[in-house]
């Protein structure tokens, strides 16, 4: 009988870890695994800024609600600034030739200052402060959040870039699904942590908790960054040399190639899938008579969705397919999830209902994964490089997010508001109309993203005909 040898079980062992197809010579798993945590440190983050802090100053610190939206809304608007975030970290030039890790540094650097003066801008809002002026709260937390939003983008985008640049052609979609798990499981823990620490409420735990939140960010953070560069030095000339403008970047990228079309698209179904986030529970719980427990399992069946997609999505990339045509498949597993979430209200079924929200974590799954990767992968001209492009797809993607959450919301309160006061007739004089409306928007969406996804389906076959070569991507779809 033959015994493995020691390098040949170590071999056998990578081999059977998740993503272990995600290593290469390049970025060998010790360090992919330290480079995801600052994805671990966004998701907390994000759990933060939309979960734990909304309803913290609206229950417990009675904060009004308009103050906590007008809040939450700061991030967001900083979102669209991601693309030039990636732009300067293509062009930064030091004397050791790092790009990617001082966005990493500074982006931690400006979570960890929002998350460390947060909590006393929170306090100040209740008005419960002895001296100075009456705006001190708003002007306090409005800074808190600013600081803590443009850190995540900044964060989120370095080490995205980082990523494309360490990973190979061949392991790029594996890392990049592994990026989204560790996003997804830094938010799942954050969640269970803070929620377990802010059982028993109090204003000086409150302080404990966010204050630890902002040492977690940089140790997580250094963690990941720690050796992730080579130090290549650059000579004073080329240091000096002149940068291309961000104008002239934007132009290069977007003209002559797909990335215009992508981001429209990327927009589209991000808003599409995202609008139904502050609903999905409300839903379970008005319309279908739902328990607050039965309600919470909703979020669990559309992660476990989402998991799903993503190790789809790493298992279809690896073997070659299309990434606009697994982009489309996320778009119809998603129509075939709104309609079940709509149907599950005149069936009143509760089975077709948590269907539904699996099928929209599945669908959403694949399709973030499928366009980041093709933001990854976009042939770009000599101007614009990496960082530009997933930055680009970055202030897409968290715009339109932050977009749905507030249309989806208003969607529902102005459209119920008119049919419970009989506007539509007695037949629409529910509480699910206003739900309804929201999700067949989310449909018409769908089908608008498909239309600007269609053409670069066709796009990237005419490439693989060109070459010669015959993929799963040239056969109809």
């Amino acid at each position: 009988m033959m015994i493995p040898s020691k390098k040949g079980l170590k071999a056998l062992t990578l081999k059977s870890l998740p993503f272990s197809d995600a290593i290469s010579e390049q970025l060998p798993l010790g360090q992919l695994l330290r480079m995801s945590l600052f994805q671990v440190s966004v998701g907390m983050a994000s759990v933060m800024l939309l979960g734990t802090l909304n309803r913290v100053m609206i229950v417990e610190l009675g904060v009004m609600a308009w103050i906590v939206a007008v809040m939450i809304a700061i991030p967001v608007l900083v979102a669209p600034f991601r693309a030039l975030l990636g732009f300067r970290s293509d062009t930064y030039r030091s004397a050791i030739g790092w790009k990617r890790i001082p966005y990493l540094w500074f982006g931690s650097l400006w979570q960890f200052g929002g998350f460390a003066i947060m909590p006393f801008g929170l306090l100040l809002l209740t008005g419960e402060q002895a001296v100075g002026p009456t705006w001190a709260g708003e002007v306090g937390a409005a800074l808190a959040f600013l600081l803590t939003g443009l850190g995540m983008h900044m964060t989120q985008t370095a080490g995205l870039a980082l990523a494309a640049d360490r990973a190979t052609d061949e392991t790029r979609p594996q890392v990049v699904a592994l990026l989204y798990v560790m996003l997804l499981v830094g938010m799942a823990v954050a969640a269970i942590v803070i929620g377990t620490l802010l059982q028993n409420f109090s204003q000086l735990r409150l302080i404990q908790v966010v204050q630890g939140a902002a040492v977690m960010t940089v140790v997580l953070n250094v963690i990941a960054l720690w050796k992730q560069e080579r130090v290549n030095p650059m000579s004073r000339a080329e240091r000096e040399a002149e940068k291309p403008s961000f104008g002239d970047a934007w132009r290069d990228l977007t003209t002559g190639n797909s990335a215009a079309r992508l981001l429209v698209a990327v927009f589209l179904g991000t808003l599409a899938f995202n609008m139904q986030d502050v609903l999905l529970e409300p839903y379970g719980g008005e319309v279908l008579g739902l328990s607050v427990s039965a309600t919470t399992l909703l979020t669990a069946m559309w992660s476990l969705g989402a998991l799903i997609g993503f190790a789809f999505a790493a298992r279809w990339l690896k073997a070659g397919m299309n990434t606009y045509l697994m982009s489309a498949r996320g778009i119809l597993v998603g129509l075939l999830a709104f309609s079940a979430v709509i149907f599950a209200a005149p069936l009143n079924s509760t089975a077709l209902f948590f269907a539904g929200a699996f099928g929209i974590g599945l669908g959403s799954g694949l399709f973030a994964i499928s366009t980041l990767t093709a933001a990854m992968t976009l042939e770009t001209g000599a101007l614009a490089g990496k960082g530009l492009a997933l930055g680009a797809w970055g202030a897409a993607q968290a715009t339109a997010a932050g977009l749905s959450i507030f249309i989806g919301g208003a969607l529902r309160d102005v459209v119920n508001s008119a049919a419970l006061a009989g506007s539509f007739g007695p037949g629409m004089q529910n509480a699910t109309t206003g739900y309804s409306v929201v999700y067949h928007i989310e449909i018409y969406l769908l089908f608008a993203t498909l239309i600007a996804v269609g053409p670069l389906v066709r796009t990237r076959r005419s490439a693989h005909q060109q070459t010669g070569r015959i993929g799963l991507a040239d056969f109809p779809t």
